[in-house]
């Protein structure tokens, strides 16, 4: 209701351009008198931020990005999105504005929607950068793996670990753990799809390398290690310490390296 509701406004007033001053001055003033423009539904972010409407997931974009070693040039966006990550980490996501973040980087309100039209699209962005940073750092540790069997064990404890240290994604799933878990499992299992294609791909490769069988189910394989990953994120261990690389690391390789063998290599052993 409340996108429908700015929505109408917004295509009765001016031309709907965002370009259009009434239409930064009438979102201004809205903003202001009604804080439920402000809080934009952050639930559906959560989800689209991992897995937006279009074919390319945020995920993919970061790895793409952290591949490429695409640099943002814009001074302001950047000011605006270590802002919003302050903000973020400090407030948590539920209880931030765009007036907040705006307040923080020593800007406008305008300035803000001029370069993120919604609260959703701030978050979005924002976590995008934290995804590349962690592929970034991913990058440079996987040059370290001989072995697709090591690259399996890097990649869960990696992940683990830049997740639940990052200050705003693991603080969000400590802090706010209502708002991003729901996300994740009530989307139609939207969001464990994409990191599952993701994570596919990324067997597949081994594959084309000859370094796994051609027979390996890779989407159901890729299925089992994010949802034995997502469970250690979602519901606290009593068994696993969940802060011990090394434990991880013996996890994973008794668990999850067997899943790359196939009826076919077993039988050639």
């Amino acid at each position: 209701m409340k996108h429908e509701l700015i929505l109408c406004i917004i295509t009765a007033h001016g031309d709907g351009s965002p370009q259009d001053p009434s239409w930064w001055q009438l979102l201004t003033d809205f903003d202001g008198r009604i804080g439920g423009v402000r809080e934009v539904i952050v639930e559906s972010a959560l989800s689209a931020f991992i897995a937006p409407s279009d074919s390319e997931s945020l995920l993919e974009r970061a790895y793409s990005d952290a591949i490429e070693r695409v640099d943002d040039s814009d001074e302001t966006r950047i000011r605006l999105l270590d802002a919003a990550y302050e903000q973020f980490s400090r407030m948590g996501i539920r209880r931030s504005t765009m007036e907040d973040v705006a307040r923080r980087a020593g800007l406008s309100r305008i300035t803000v929607y001029r370069r993120f039209a919604t609260k959703d699209m701030l978050v979005e962005h924002v976590v995008r950068r934290e995804f590349r940073r962690y592929f970034d750092q991913f990058l440079v540790d996987i040059e370290k793996a001989q072995s697709v069997a090591d690259r399996v064990v890097l990649g869960f404890v990696s992940s683990l670990r830049a997740i639940r240290r990052n200050p705003l994604i693991g603080g969000l799933i400590s802090a706010e753990p209502d708002l991003l878990v729901p996300s994740m499992i009530t989307d139609g299992g939207q969001t464990l799809a994409t990191v599952r294609q993701f994570v596919a791909g990324q067997l597949r490769r081994e594959q084309h390398a000859g370094n796994v069988s051609s027979d390996l189910n890779t989407d159901l394989v890729a299925e089992m290690m994010v949802r034995v990953s997502t469970s250690f994120l979602a519901i606290p261990s009593h068994v696993i310490d969940l802060d011990d690389d090394q434990q991880l690391a013996a996890v994973a390789r008794q668990f999850l390296v067997p899943m790359l063998e196939t009826r076919a290599t077993k039988l050639a052993r």
